[in-house]
């Protein structure tokens, strides 16, 4: 049985269109829209040339789909879990939170919680253990680690208007 394949052809005006042959020798295709949309086809079993279904998602719908690919866990922002009970999570602070703005500590996440903010991403750029005295900003994705009650809990803190 042979490796899948996959090979990518560019479409000037249009995006990239990525081709994917499964060890069944099934066609699958993915063309990448400059605009950001994705459409995704698969092809006939008997006639490889012939498309049998296509479908064109959003950014949000491929990343969605994405997710159910290659799930970490059953949510797509888990990032681990462990015999301890412990999970890690990405949070994503949003611009119209109360923290926006505010210090970390204010939040008192970790003394409501037992949840801890191990790391923030903003932009292309990781914070590795924030202080307390570290300004939130909306869009800053927080990385929490706790029992799953403990970061569900930080969740809701964070998501506070």
């Amino acid at each position: 049985m042979s490796a899948p394949r996959l090979s990518s052809t560019p479409l000037p005006g249009i995006g990239v269109r990525y081709d994917l042959t499964t060890r069944e020798h099934r066609r699958l295709s993915v063309v990448a829209h400059r605009d950001g949309l994705r459409t995704v086809s698969a092809y006939r079993e008997d006639d490889p040339d012939a498309c049998d279904l296509s479908v064109r998602l959003t950014a949000e719908e491929a990343a969605t789909l994405i997710d159910a690919l290659m799930p970490a866990h059953h949510t797509p922002n888990l990032l681990s879990t462990t015999d301890l009970g412990l999970v890690a999570e990405r949070i994503e602070l949003p611009g119209s939170s109360h923290w926006n703005g505010r210090l970390l500590g204010e939040s008192r996440i970790r003394t409501e919680t037992g949840a801890s903010v191990v790391a923030v991403l903003r932009r292309a750029e990781a914070i590795p253990s924030p202080a307390p005295d570290f300004r939130l900003a909306g869009g800053d994705v927080l990385i929490v680690i706790g029992t799953r009650e403990g970061v569900e809990a930080a969740a809701a803190i964070l998501g506070r208007d």
